[in-house]
């Protein structure tokens, strides 16, 4: 029996990911930072264990036993302090290396993504080769950078490394994307930057499980690898049907692309002067990851792990349909 430590295991990754291993037989044990979270897990049948990124003790309790380690855990946001980004994401990686590690685990695979190569400009048909940028002005790109160069760096001595990026997952049990969609259409605040008629890739959970699943298996040690959907598709196309999909009429209005470029750079600097609370209406992660293409070459995967969406874009999107409709 494949036994297994996952932290972020309550949140959406990490979730779908236990649901997947407990299913096909594995022993799963998940790091909990809260009763709450330690009684989401449980549900989905892992075994919780009491602690969280800032304690690699915890997580090296945790990983006792276990074969594989699996990171899903991290600081998510377009806005927030350099201290909460770096210590949860920077430090709470570098921790649960440490932990797995000293556990004996002999691969710890790492959710990456994409926005860790984001610093403005758009990506086109990247793939691994692409550099990190932990010189993104924006933060979660920076630190997601950070992370995921500890994770190559701690490849050896036999202990493996591989790194598995998805790239705008969604899917059933999203707690990001629609949900921040729903509330910026709730505030009158959403808009297509540049009309949203740019390409992107996308990543059903489904699939980013079986890319992680298979990274743990098949991947080779040190390697990183970019998994989506397939073929990429206009951004306002999908998340139009994304929207609609959960019950959501997707808003008309659109913003130029060059006035939203400046917007963002001059209310983060307002932001930041006068410590204003809340985050500012557009943001540059905001402006990246939705006005800019984003297209992945994931023929790494396809070749070295043997990897192929489980499910489609479309069938995604129509049990995302009939979940909607039956509740």
């Amino acid at each position: 029996m494949s036994t297994a430590f996952v932290t972020g295991g309550s949140g959406f990754i990490g979730g779908r990911l236990i649901d997947r291993l407990v299913r096909e037989g594995w022993r799963v044990r998940a790091l909990a930072r809260s009763d709450a979270s330690a009684a989401k897990v449980s549900e989905r049948g892992a075994e919780a264990v009491p602690g969280d990124l800032h304690d690699a003790a915890a997580m090296r309790a945790g990983a006792d036993g276990c074969e594989y380690a699996f990171h899903a855990a991290a600081h998510l946001g377009e806005w927030g302090t350099r201290e909460e980004f770096e210590r949860d994401n920077v430090g709470g990686t570098r921790n649960a290396l440490e932990g797995s590690r000293a556990a004996g685990v002999r691969r710890f695979v790492h959710v990456g993504t994409e926005a860790a190569l984001l610093a403005g400009d758009p990506l086109v048909n990247v793939n691994e080769d692409a550099p990190l940028r932990p010189d993104s002005k924006a933060l979660y790109p920076a630190t997601k950078a950070m992370a995921e160069q500890a994770v190559r760096d701690a490849n050896g001595d036999g202990f493996e490394t591989v790194v598995v990026r998805p790239r705008l997952v969604w899917g059933p049990g999203d707690t990001t994307i629609v949900p921040g969609l729903r509330a910026t259409i709730e505030k009158k605040r959403f808009s297509w930057i540049g009309g949203g008629n740019h390409l992107t890739s996308t990543t059903h959970v489904d699939n980013t499980v079986e890319g992680l699943v298979l990274g743990a298996t098949r991947g080779r040690p040190g390697g990183v690898y970019f998994v989506t959907d397939g073929e990429p598709v206009l951004f306002r196309d999908f998340i139009s049907s994304l929207l609609r999909a959960n019950g959501i009429e997707p808003p008309d209005r659109n913003t130029p692309a060059p006035v939203a470029r400046l917007a963002a750079g001059g209310m983060e600097a307002i932001w930041r002067t006068f410590r204003l609370k809340g985050s500012p209406p557009v943001t540059r992660l905001v402006y990246w990851l939705s006005a800019q293409e984003c297209t992945i070459d994931i023929s790494r995967a396809r070749a070295e792990l043997g990897y192929e969406p489980v499910i489609t874009r479309e069938q995604g999107l129509a049990a995302l349909r009939s979940e909607a409709a039956a509740a």
